[in-house]
């Protein structure tokens, strides 16, 4: 709590008065960031890193990409199931869609809200459950920022941060410079200002490289793990739109943020980037390319994927496939044939038909003579 109330004081002293509200929201993120920081810090310099060399600052910061990613995995996994899901009920979701589209009152409305709420219920998803690890790293990644932010007027003040970032190691981290040219704390307009052009061109190749990993990862989704049927929603054609309109956004972000930051966005990019990478080949959505790709390398080893989508020996797969075809078939032959529908008129003349005797057989009955062998009425009247 002491800690807390420091932190709000220095939040407060430094802005010249008044309650920051958000430097308290962020305290125990930049708390928790500073402290990962500082471990690796500690472990890189353990194994003989110099301190206060730019490098391992650096690598600090992956570090706490590989913390962060980490703790998202369970996040992600769900992220996964949801988006699977998604895409099973994008058929249903269509069907709501025609059947309200062109009206546009508000009962219509309301009603087509209901509907899909109860669609999202049923299969036990929310389109907000597919960006959740998103989510959840904004707020770690402003506390990096604000992190990075305060080490300048931290080191001048002579003071650490919220945490266990102490006012020596506020210093070092200050005065660390990746490849002796760029600081941690500068942004690549501070480099343009002050015309130092190494550390431009590191800020410029990393802001490209950032945005090229984010295009390839979100392209990689859009032309392999896609089913034919999420291909044809309005849900595609926006993510069509979306991959080439965040890049400019990140232009925007890039020239902005702290070299330290746009270390750690990129290296993130490169780990959500490897992810979607293994998701994709092992895990791929159902009727996809990816997924046909995949069925085709697991042909060539002599195996396949059973109905559950466990892998099985070819031969398993054959049985198994033999088995649910001598169901399905003694099914379809156990079922009640349908009759086919008749008109009254017909049914009537039917129905009459079976109960008028056949003509010859009252006949017979008529003349039962008529039943006798031929041969045996010659022999009757020759005598």
């Amino acid at each position: 709590m002491d800690l807390l109330l420091a932190a709000t004081s220095t939040s407060t002293d430094s802005s010249g008065g008044g309650f920051d509200l958000l430097g308290t929201i962020l305290w125990p993120l930049k708390w928790a960031v500073e402290a990962v920081l500082v471990f690796w810090h500690w472990f890189f310099t353990l194994i003989g890193l110099p301190a206060a060399d730019g490098i391992t600052w650096v690598l600090s910061i992956v570090g706490l990409v590989l913390v962060v990613r980490t703790a998202l995995v369970p996040l992600f996994v769900k992220q996964i199931k949801s988006q699977r899901k998604m895409m099973e009920i994008a058929p249903e979701l269509r069907k709501v869609q025609e059947k309200y589209k062109g009206k546009k009152d508000q009962l219509s409305r309301e009603a087509m809200s209901r509907e899909t709420m109860a669609l999202y219920k049923k299969h036990g998803t929310t389109p907000v459950a597919s960006c959740l690890p998103l989510l959840v790293q904004m707020p770690i990644f402003f506390a990096l920022f604000s992190v990075l932010n305060d080490v300048t007027k931290h080191a001048a003040a002579g003071i650490g941060g919220v945490g266990l970032l102490s006012a020596e190691l506020t210093q070092e981290f200050y005065n660390a410079k990746l490849f002796g040219v760029a600081s941690l704390h500068e942004t690549l307009i501070d480099a343009v200002n002050t015309g130092n052009v190494p550390a431009i061109a590191i800020l410029v190749t990393l802001v490209v490289l950032m945005i090229a990993s984010q295009f390839f990862t979100q392209l990689q989704i859009i032309s392999k793990n896609l089913s034919p049927e999420a291909k044809t929603g309005q849900a595609y054609q926006m993510q069509k739109i979306m991959l080439y309109v965040l890049p400019f956004a990140f232009v925007f972000s890039g020239v902005f943020f702290p070299l330290g930051v746009v270390i750690y966005w990129f290296v993130s990019n490169l780990w959500t980037m490897g992810q979607q990478f293994l998701v994709i080949r092992e895990m791929p959505t159902p009727g996809s390319d990816a997924a046909k790709a995949r069925e085709e390398r697991l042909a060539r080893k002599g195996k396949a994927l059973d109905a559950s989508g466990k892998v099985i020996p070819m031969e398993k797969y054959e049985a198994e496939q033999q088995r649910l075809f001598d169901e399905a078939e003694a099914a379809r032959l156990a079922a009640p044939k349908r009759q086919q529908p008749v008109s009254k008129q017909r049914a009537k003349k039917q129905q009459s038909g079976k109960n008028q005797p056949n003509k010859s057989q009252a006949q017979r009955k008529a003349n039962p003579s008529t039943d006798k062998p031929a041969g045996d009425g010659g022999a009757n009247s020759a005598s």
